[in-house]
């Protein structure tokens, strides 16, 4: 059997290579009865092109890589969803990497893809307290990196973030105008950029209230949900406050169980409110009140930012830093 190929479509359908060629670029001048004339015939004698041959032959691998610390969380998954659809609008496939927030593995893999790999790096780092000086090292020309949510507030790299400080803030002014004077503030790591603007959010606004600031209950958590039962239950035991701000979605969930395993109720015994994208929130009995980032959103447009860069276009930004912002939503978790 003879090779199929590019060659081999434009003499049956007696056109040029060049012609055939363009039928299978997604971004092409090409007469679309002629490009779906080609693609019909391509399909027939089940021809597919080879994309990534093309792409070294320009020098391009057509390919953004997209970091998270995890991919559990159903914020990450709706950032890539966000950044994926852009990408892919403009011929990009997408190479998913979770750091399981080590610094260890960020590095090797931004290391390990600078060489040509992938055109773009769509990243949301470890965390600050960590050594990333690597990225000194990285020719931000050839492979442009965007951050997004979780940044390095020290690299002089674009970066797409929430209202943190704001919304957390308006969280916490919220359960606070409801009557609230004892509220425990739960987060994963104080360290992290996001951790410590919402630290801040949370204790100007009792600040403003003439609340004092108690250290025992801001509470340093962690990824697992058997460590946090244990540290939220001591908590509301020890010190029971009468609200919990939790910094991130998980760590709500964990205070419903310590609730529901106490014998507390939600809202009388404790109120709550979380940072949560997760759209079952409304469905947690009692629905749970949350700060809602925009994920998808923060997504397409750092998606957007990198194809730019990648195409060379002047960046018009007032500042290297992109704030979107959140909505606070009251649900039953803290109605008064």
């Amino acid at each position: 059997m003879s090779k199929v190929d590019i060659i081999s479509i434009a003499k049956a359908l007696n056109l040029s290579k060049s012609t055939v060629s363009r039928a299978f670029q997604e971004k092409s001048d090409i007469n679309p009865n002629t490009r779906n004339r080609i693609l019909a015939y391509a399909n027939e004698i089940n021809y597919r092109p080879n994309h990534y041959a093309s792409n070294l032959r320009e020098q391009k691998s057509k390919t953004i890589a997209i970091v998270v610390p995890e991919l559990e969380n159903n914020y990450f998954t709706q950032i890539i969803k966000g950044a994926e659809e852009i990408a892919k609008r403009e011929g990009y496939h997408i190479l998913i990497y979770a750091t399981d927030d080590d610094i260890n593995k960020e590095r090797e893999f931004i290391t390990s893809i600078s060489n040509g790999k992938v055109d773009g790096v769509l990243m949301s780092v470890v965390g600050e307290r960590d050594n990333h000086s690597y990225l000194d090292n990285i020719d931000l020309v050839k492979m442009p990196i965007v951050f997004f949510d979780r940044v390095y507030d020290d690299v002089n790299i674009t970066k797409i973030v929430t209202d943190d400080y704001q919304s957390s803030f308006d969280a916490t002014e919220h359960l606070i105008l409801g009557g609230c004077k004892r509220i425990a503030y739960l987060v994963v790591d104080k360290d992290h950029s996001i951790g410590k603007e919402r630290a801040f959010g949370y204790k100007d606004a009792l600040v403003k209230y003439n609340i004092r600031i108690q250290e025992e209950l801001i509470v340093d958590c962690s990824n697992s949900y058997e460590e946090n039962f244990n540290i939220i239950k001591q908590l509301l035991i020890n010190h029971k406050p009468d609200a919990i701000f939790a910094s991130v979605e998980r760590l709500a969930f964990s205070t419903y169980f310590v609730c529901n395993k106490l014998g507390l109720s939600i809202p009388q015994d404790l109120k709550v409110v979380a940072f949560s994208s997760l759209q079952i929130a409304e469905l947690l009995a009692p629905a749970l009140s949350t700060v809602t980032q925009p994920a998808e959103k923060i997504g397409k447009k750092a998606a957007k930012v990198l194809l730019s860069k990648l195409k060379g276009e002047e960046q018009h930004l007032d500042s290297n830093t992109i704030v979107l912002k959140s909505e606070l939503v009251i649900r039953n978790s803290s109605q008064f």
